[in-house]
């Protein structure tokens, strides 16, 4: 039995940490930032983890802030695999991640797109990242602090959504930094904006404990 609240939207809570109301959150895309991107992936055995992640998860476990994924799988909505592929390719995420010792408390997947059939046949779906309702999703569900939270993805669909839901930065795999009023996008190319991302998220401990 999947996860699903409604067809094309999944939303599953990892493990039983119990966390205090008002914390921020790691917000991580999946396929292109947590594990490469084989275009629209469906084989677990393809599976690989990106460089770099796995150290921002390690801090963000460390300081005791959720790890939540929001991916978009529009796959799904064309047809090119189900529900079914997509879980077993997320446990097998879920399971490189373990193997490395860091963990992730909620994945929330949307599968509406404009391209697709039958009752996944959504344009513009409110889940949809640029959209930034799975980002409210989690923030309700988990208590969270959205203004405080910080978002990682490759494209910049997810630094929308990122801004849309009331976050101040977002790191984008392989992305060039551009400030804006009230959002900051920063580059995750190297162990030097790597760095940058962790001192934000040990900041995030700093406030927390203030």
């Amino acid at each position: 039995m999947h996860p699903l609240t409604e067809p094309g939207v999944w939303i599953e809570r990892i493990g039983a940490r119990v966390f205090p109301p008002h914390l921020p959150a790691l917000f991580l895309d999946r396929d292109g930032t947590i594990n490469v991107d084989t275009d629209y992936p469906s084989d677990p055995a393809e599976i690989v983890l990106r460089d770099n992640i796995v150290p921002a998860i390690a801090a963000a476990n460390r300081v005791g802030i959720p790890v939540v994924v929001v991916t978009n799988q529009s796959g799904i909505a064309r047809g090119y695999f189900g529900w079914s592929a997509f879980a077993a390719v997320n446990g097998r995420v879920l399971e490189l991640l373990g193997d490395q010792g860091v963990f992730v408390d909620m994945v929330l997947a949307c599968a509406y797109h404009q391209a697709g059939v039958g009752p996944l046949a959504i344009p513009d779906h409110p889940m949809r990242k640029p959209n930034p309702g799975m980002l409210f999703e989690a923030g309700k569900r988990l208590a969270l602090d959205l203004q405080r939270s910080l978002i990682v993805g490759d494209k910049l669909a997810d630094m929308q959504a990122g801004e849309r839901a009331g976050l101040a930065q977002g790191w984008m795999v392989d992305g060039e930094a551009e400030v804006q009023p009230g959002f900051a996008i920063r580059p995750l190319r190297n162990s030097s904006d790597l760095g940058d991302l962790l001192a934000a998220i040990e900041t995030l401990d700093r406030d927390n404990r203030s």
